[in-house]
């Protein structure tokens, strides 16, 4: 009878330095500066997060206060109006419209790059197709896709003209779909053909038809 010796590997105390360059072009660069960054929000998160909103991020109105807590009730950047497309798009597109903003590879092994230019123009015109479809400020879209491009482009198309999103996972029944659609309130769902998963095509929009049935 032979004896196996089993060895766990689930303890890792080796350190994987990152490269010099790699530091230097970091947003935080040592673990010193993390370290400092924690301190500074443990003594005044308020003052904390305000300074980082307002040093990343585009503000259309600049809020009145930082943080209203009523436990377990939390208001943040009270008064403040922002948009979350213009931040992660309109504002790159002086300096930087030109380089990759999404880079995508799908599971049979194809590839698409997006520029910031490129991504924005996509999401405009889908958040004028929703426009055309009588979505409004406030309305619900429910978004069942695949984890394709569009399906990111459809999110921040909601983001742009204010209508709340609910992401349904795309391996969902019709019946699930059924359900999150109507307790959302969705008056629009976008969806695809189909999605592969693992070299099987889900009939995604079969569903759809399913659910709206």
């Amino acid at each position: 009878m032979s004896t196996v010796t089993l060895e766990s590997n689930l303890q890792e105390d080796r350190l994987f330095n990152p490269p010099v360059e790699f530091s230097r072009n970091a947003h935080i660069k040592s673990f010193a500066d993390y370290q400092q960054l924690c301190q500074e929000a443990d003594a005044d998160p308020q003052a904390f997060w305000g300074k980082l909103a307002r040093h990343e991020l585009d503000w259309f109105v600049h809020w009145d206060r930082v943080l209203e807590w009523q436990p377990p009730f939390a208001q943040w950047f009270i008064g403040g109006q922002l948009n979350v497309a213009y931040n992660c798009l309109d504002r790159h597109l002086a300096e930087r419209g030109h380089q990759p903003a999404l880079i995508w590879e799908g599971e049979p092994g194809d590839s698409r790059i997006f520029t910031y230019q490129e991504l924005h123009d996509d999401v405009c015109r889908m958040a004028n197709v929703m426009k055309r479809l009588g979505v409004k400020r406030g309305d619900r879209v429910g978004i069942y896709m695949p984890m394709i491009p569009e399906a990111a482009i459809a999110m921040l198309a909601c983001a742009r003209i204010g209508a709340p999103h609910t992401v349904v996972f795309g391996g969902f029944s019709a019946e699930a779909l059924r359900n999150r659609l109507q307790d959302a309130e969705a008056k629009l769902v976008v969806t695809a053909d189909g999605s592969w998963r693992k070299e099987v095509i889900n009939p995604l929009k079969e569903q759809v038809d399913r659910a709206l049935d």
